[in-house]
């Protein structure tokens, strides 16, 4: 799943870090661009700039503020090409900007338009993630399901491509990723039963390159791990970003809960679950970027039946890990475990809680695979009682961002817990299938709904943190300034020593 109506206008904080940081008059000087939802292909959200620092961020001002014409929740990552900065709205996109970067005048405006029943089949919210730029186009996926190719220039529309078919519950809410001549994406849809997965097509012409199921389908290897016929309606969907790895040409992407929730419906509705582990939902994996062939997969979560999504972003780096250079994968999962895999195998690094988890005691570092807490596991009519971290996670989209200057991950996190319970559903196509019922409102403790925290990946555990009232943080990014920027549902936007944790600055952007 992804997030519900909780979220209301985060991304307004995402628009204004950009705006603040990528303001300079050096625009020629290497790092002034960020041309891709993470900033880069690894998703490190990592800026080069350093013009504003620790040391004058104090004296920050605004330099300019646009409306983007949309009152659902403004989740967009502005993306920065030359003068030009690309931006999305909510609502379809409602719009798609293309602003002059120095002063937020608008270039040209792209308004599709969407079939008015697209709303009723789109799960947690109207969102629009971003965009994506690549050889003189942008790449804009849209909650109907299609994906478009604009003229970088002039906004208009050189190519229109229907990804999978928004009646059946499909929709795409976050941007492409693009590289070589393709650009991939993903699509949302576990809650109505979809089988997840990831399509590549011809930048130039929409042309189909390739079609990767999330879920193996009748004779594949791994379609035992499915009871009957379940892996037709199985979830694994692959709504959020994928990262890039050009050296080893591996794609990744990680994959939605499996479908429907309650496990009953496709393993043995208990923590003996078997060989019903549920291939390949709520794992990550990694794809030839060429042909799509799964290289390998790790599944964080077998027979998931709290909704946890493994699609947060895969963050890459080289870091030292026992005096060896690991070529790293870290994800800071819904399930409450930061992991770190080798990216060339998948091969498990290390696996810690990041937030409070008493769903399972810990990861089994031979295995992989989580040792759980039978009484934790919901079942068909047997309440699960305060089951932590709930369905939104120990974080969700909101994305982390890795700081080659210190070294830490830097994580928007959850304090949340939830009871949830198994029931019958039938399933039927285009509608809501969840087969559970949960009851999302119970705190955890320490007074605190949300913590902003840096996390060190090689000794796993926390640097700092920075407690907050309110869930649902924005996002972060991190400079060689020494600075990391997030936002906080109050609307807040912060500027904080990366290696203290110290507010050095903050700005209400008038949003929450």
């Amino acid at each position: 799943m992804s997030m519900s109506d909780f979220k209301r206008t985060l991304a307004m904080t995402l628009l204004s870090i950009l705006i603040v940081v990528t303001a300079t008059p050096a625009w020629a000087q290497s790092g002034n661009e960020w041309t891709m939802y993470g900033g880069d292909y690894a998703n490190t959200r990592y800026s080069t700039l350093n013009q504003i620092n620790t040391g004058n961020v104090s004296r920050l001002r605004v330099k300019w503020l646009r409306s983007l014409g949309s009152l659902e929740s403004q989740e967009a990552t502005p993306i920065v090409v030359g003068e030009t900065m690309y931006v999305s709205t909510s609502t379809g996109p409602k719009y798609v900007f293309a602003l002059n970067a120095k002063d937020g005048t608008v270039k040209w405006k792209y308004e599709p338009e969407m079939p008015s029943d697209v709303f009723a089949t789109v799960c947690c919210g109207l969102d629009s993630r971003g965009v994506a730029y690549a050889n003189g186009k942008v790449f804009v996926t849209r909650l109907d399901a299609k994906l478009v190719a604009l003229d970088a220039n002039t906004g208009k529309e050189l190519w229109t491509q229907t990804v999978v078919d928004y009646k059946s519950g499909h929709a795409i809410t976050s941007p492409p990723v693009v590289y070589k001549d393709v650009v991939v994406t993903g699509f949302a849809g576990g809650e109505y039963g979809v089988r997840g997965a990831v399509q590549a097509y011809k930048q130039n012409t929409g042309e189909l390159v390739w079609k990767t199921y999330t879920i193996p389908g009748a004779g594949e290897p791994g379609n035992d791990t499915w009871k009957d016929d379940s892996w037709k309606t199985g979830g694994g969907s692959t709504w959020y970003v994928g990262s890039y790895d050009p050296k080893l040409n591996l794609l990744y992407w990680g994959t939605s809960n499996a479908g429907p929730w309650g496990g009953h419906t496709r393993s043995t509705d208990n923590s003996q679950y078997g060989q019903y582990t549920n291939v390949h939902t709520a794992s990550q994996l990694a794809f030839d970027a060429d042909t799509g062939k799964i290289v390998w997969a790790y599944q964080m979560t077998p027979a998931d039946v709290w909704d946890y999504d493994a699609v947060n972003e895969a963050v890459l780096a080289d870091v030292s890990i026992g005096g060896q250079k690991t070529p790293a994968l870290m994800k800071a999962d819904r399930n409450g475990f930061f992991y770190v895999l080798n990216r060339e195998n998948g091969k498990l690094v290390s696996a810690e809680k990041f937030v409070n988890v008493n769903w399972a005691k810990a990861v089994d570092k031979t295995t992989g695979r989580p040792i759980e807490d039978p009484e934790k596991r919901p079942q068909l009519n047997r309440w699960a009682r305060n089951v932590c971290p709930n369905l939104f996670g120990g974080k969700n989209w909101q994305p982390m961002s890795y700081s080659e200057q210190t070294g830490l991950v830097y994580i928007p996190s959850f304090n949340l817990c939830m009871d949830i319970a198994g029931k019958n559903e039938a399933y039927n196509p285009g509608k809501f299938y969840l087969a559970s019922e949960f009851d999302l409102d119970k705190a955890d403790s320490g007074g605190f709904l949300g913590e902003f925290k840096a996390w060190d990946p090689v000794k796993q555990q926390a640097a700092w943190g920075i407690k907050e009232d309110l869930p649902f943080i924005g996002g972060a990014m991190s400079t060689a300034g020494g600075l990391v920027f997030y936002g906080n549902q109050r609307g807040d936007l912060k500027a904080v020593d990366a290696k203290s944790g110290k507010v050095l600055w903050q700005f209400n952007v008038g949003t929450g």
